[in-house]
């Protein structure tokens, strides 16, 4: 699957084959038990999608609500996505990762793998658990910000 028309995460996780749906739940679990309060799990963007609601954040560029994590099932692997890792998170994150000896196959921001057990999930709850909204908020803020004045 690349990507999904489903409304729920249950319509997501059971368009799945058995072996993916596996270790998607593998990886949503890990997410959930990390995620900070105010966050809420939807499906955005054909992903199951972990965000600050537009009431929370209050008007977005695109006026859809701040995605903090992703998680995803493509044809031939899966993948976490996790928004801050990048600008000053990414490194700490890279290192971390490293040290757990596993191979990191990522993209900007983006963790792809076949199997949960080849991630270093405790990296990965660790990331996820690491901005609480408000500090999330901020730190979007910010970005935003350097990216506006990049462009000028």
């Amino acid at each position: 699957m690349v990507k999904s028309n489903a409304s729920t995460v249950a319509q997501y996780l059971a368009e799945l084959p058995g072996e993916q749906r596996a270790e998607v739940e593998a990886v949503r679990e890990v997410i959930l038990a990390s995620l900070p309060d105010g966050y809420v799990e939807a499906m955005g963007w054909g992903l199951i999608t972990y965000e600050v609601p537009l009431e929370v954040s209050g008007p977005t560029y695109n006026k859809k609500p701040l995605l903090y994590v992703a998680l995803s099932a493509q044809k031939r692997y899966c993948s976490v996505y996790l928004t801050t890792v990048m600008e000053e998170f990414e490194e700490p994150f890279r290192a971390r990762w490293a040290a757990t000896g596993k191979k990191l196959d990522m993209g900007k921001a983006c963790v792809r793998f076949k199997r949960a057990s080849d991630l270093a999930l405790d990296v990965i709850g660790l990331q996820v658990a690491s901005l609480p909204v408000p500090e999330f908020l901020d730190w979007h803020a910010q970005n935003r910000a350097k990216a506006a004045a990049r462009a000028r």
